[in-house]
Order: C-alpha cells, then sequence, then structure tokens
C-alpha cells in the first residue's frame, strides 16, 4: 500500500509561532496560562498543560496570560490590559491584518461583511472590531439586506472559492463595493494540495482536531471528491480494515495538527502497508 503525505500537512507559520511561544513561557520560573485553548487540537494542549500552561477562561492569580492564535475580541483585550496582568500576544499575524482591516473598513463607513462561522474564536475577535451593522455569513445563499457601502473580511480558514461566491452575490445588491481578502495563503494551499493527493488515492486520511475549522475542511473537501475519508485526531483511531483493498492512501492534516501524531500515522500505516 502506498502512502502519500502532503507536504504541507500539520503547523502553519501562526500555530507554529504560538506553540513555540508558550513552551518558551513555560521554561519560565512563573504562573503562565493561555487564556483558552492555544489551538483546536487536545494533544498539544495537553503537553502543554503538562509542561505548567494551563488553559483558562480567566487569568486571576496568573503573572502571564498568553493570547491564542485566534486572538480575543478587542473589550476582552482591554479588561486583561486593565487587570495587570502580562499579556503574551500569540495572535496569529494574519488574524490580527484581518481584525485591523475590519476596524478600517467601520471607520471609512462601510457595513462590515464577515465571511466565516460566527462561534469560532477568530471570527468574535474581528467582529469586535467591525462597528454595530456588521453582518457575519456562513450560508452564502441566505444573505441579509445590506447597505450601499459594503466591505468583506475573511476568516482566515475559509476557502477561496466560498469569497469568489460571495463577491458575485454582494455586488449585485450593494453600490460600492470593497474587499479585504484575509485568508491565509497557507489555507488555499492546504486545500489544493489535498485536493490533489486525494484525486490519486484510493482513502484519506485527515489528522487534526475534530473542532479544528480547517481540518474539517479538508475532509469536507475529500468527502466532496467522493473519496473515503477518516478523520481522526491520533493515531490509536485507525483499524486495519479501513484499509482492505486499498492500494493508495492520501495523508493531509490541519493547520494545528502536530508533526510527530501525523508521523505516528504514517509510521502506522507503512507498517499495515
Amino acid at each position: 500500500m502506498q502512502v502519500i503525505v502532503a507536504k504541507r500537512a500539520g503547523f502553519c507559520f501562526g500555530v507554529k509561532r504560538a506553540v513555540d511561544i508558550a513552551f518558551r513561557e513555560s521554561k519560565k520560573r512563573r504562573k503562565v496560562c493561555t487564556l483558552g485553548p492555544i489551538i483546536h487540537n487536545p494533544q498539544v494542549v495537553q503537553a502543554l498543560r503538562e509542561a505548567g500552561v494551563e488553559p483558562v477562561e480567566d487569568p486571576v492569580g496568573y503573572e502571564a496570560v498568553l493570547i491564542r492564535t485566534h486572538g480575543v475580541p478587542r473589550d476582552r483585550m482591554a479588561v486583561l490590559q486593565s487587570s495587570g496582568v502580562e499579556i503574551i500576544d500569540a495572535t496569529c499575524p494574519f488574524v490580527k491584518k484581518a481584525q485591523r482591516y475590519a476596524k478600517l473598513l467601520f471607520e471609512e463607513g462601510y457595513q462590515v461583511l464577515i465571511l466565516g462561522d460566527p462561534e469560532h474564536p477568530e471570527v468574535k475577535g474581528i467582529l469586535s472590531y467591525a462597528g454595530s451593522d456588521v453582518v457575519v455569513v456562513t450560508n452564502i445563499e441566505e444573505l441579509p439586506p445590506l447597505k450601499e457601502r459594503v466591505g468583506i473580511v475573511v476568516q482566515t480558514t475559509q476557502p477561496v472559492t466560498s469569497l469568489k461566491q460571495l463577491v458575485q452575490k454582494v455586488i449585485e445588491r450593494t453600490k460600492e463595493l470593497k474587499v479585504f481578502n484575509t485568508i491565509c495563503n497557507s489555507t488555499a494551499l492546504r486545500l489544493k494540495e489535498t485536493e490533489e493527493i486525494a484525486r490519486e488515492a484510493d482513502l484519506m486520511i485527515v489528522v487534526g482536531g475534530k473542532n479544528s475549522a480547517n481540518t474539517k475542511q479538508l475532509a469536507s473537501l475529500c468527502s466532496s471528491m467522493g473519496k473515503r475519508v477518516y478523520h481522526i485526531e491520533e493515531v490509536s483511531e485507525l483499524k486495519r480494515e479501513y484499509f482492505n483493498g486499498v492500494k493508495k492512501v492520501g495523508v493531509t492534516a490541519g493547520a494545528s495538527t502536530p508533526g510527530w501524531i501525523i508521523q505516528e500515522v504514517v509510521e502506522w500505516l507503512q507498517a499495515v502497508g
């Protein structure tokens, strides 16, 4: 059985940066926490917990708090700044850019339209910079009424195809449209590479947190291509019977999946093959 592994599987720049910062801070002799899970990967969160960095919702009693890759809403940041706790900001630079663009559009008088999941922490953070008439869209087919001047920003892990479809819809309903493509290039390249591998493979293994938006997108993409797909968090979820009659298996992973988990999966597949 041939195993094809996506070259871009695993940590993206923003996630690697945040995790490196967290482990570096864990070696300093002080109480450090992250505001919520640093990334959507339970294995990494547990590894940090074992290193002394706890994920919490309230940093009271801690000397320093690390802001996770997804960022935090504007008002929450203000509360943290006034509390006296040291803030270590590990927000992904691409998420920061989306926040800045949302603020800029609002200040220029545009109604801000965010393409993304309203329940995702990244979107909640962007939302806080976008003014009172901001709209968040998940289903492009169900656009609400829009004003004459609209500005679009995008959750960084959204597919480019969704942005294209949204722009086509919005341009028919408004007189002035300004678009900031805030999709992380890593996301687009990962999706493209996964699609190429899925065309060749008989079965796809997608490795990553079950609540990771970009990992779920990878699994959804493979399913939409008619491929048999298993979305797993760790190697223990794999079963030998999945691969009966399989000649080629593709492996991809979300941006928050550590390399050591991907390697364990690959080694297991190679042993079975």
